[in-house]
């Protein structure tokens, strides 16, 4: 018989115990991503950044040809890291990069989270090479796209098939706070929240606008 205790399951996130890396978030990506629409997908891929910023997570953001052909990454995401170097690389596959797996073994977290465009292609391609080198993998699936909804999905059943752990991104932000009663996370966690949160942010703005609620109480 199970014995219920008060602590958490060992497959929740915690911010340090995984690096977030956050791949090809760049303008020529987006104009082919179908399954996804272009503002949710930024706003999304915003949410992410930061929550991870907020939190200290460690955090790799890496670009493909980018001067050259893709473009620069998202202006939501590198404002959340400000002075934050780019990995750019010419491999589709991010776990073939060097420099990206030198940062992996610097930063050296037993759990990825990863977050992209093109999820058939430049997610798979790194999920399941880390998978297959001994990794916990999550994949916040709203945070990333591909050129038809077909694509994207059977990406990530492919994933899920091979062990990664699929999840959201308010999902992220959420499990990275957990408790309300985590005080010096709170305000940051709901101004997160009240600005990319969609309407879960609408309903914290109301509710503390006209009842100053507070869910840590």
């Amino acid at each position: 018989m199970p014995h219920a205790q008060p602590t958490p399951g060992k497959t929740l996130l915690s911010p340090p115990d995984h690096t977030l890396i956050m791949i090809d978030f760049q303008s020529q990506m987006a104009l082919a991503t179908k399954s996804i629409d272009a503002t949710l997908l930024r706003n999304n891929a915003a949410l992410v950044a930061h929550a991870a910023a907020g939190f200290g997570v460690s955090t790799i953001l890496t670009t493909v040809a980018e001067k050259s052909f893709s473009g620069p990454m998202f202006d939501e995401i590198t404002a959340a890291f400000p002075g934050k170097a780019m990995l750019d690389r010419t491999s589709m596959n991010t776990w073939e990069d060097a420099a990206v797996i030198e940062e992996v073994n610097a930063i050296g977290k037993p759990r990825i989270v990863f977050a992209g465009l093109w999820t058939s292609v430049c997610i798979v391609g790194p999920t399941l090479s880390a998978l297959d080198q001994g990794f916990e993998v999550y994949i916040i699936t709203d945070a990333c796209g591909d050129i038809s909804e077909e694509a994207h999905e059977r990406a990530v059943e492919r994933m899920v098939q091979a062990g990664a752990r699929p999840m959201t991104s308010l999902q992220y932000l959420l499990e990275l706070q957990r408790d309300w009663a985590r005080g010096e996370t709170y305000e940051m966690t709901t101004g997160i929240a009240k600005t990319f949160g969609g309407a879960y942010g609408l309903g914290i703005t109301y509710a503390k606008t006209m009842f100053g609620a507070s869910e840590g109480h």
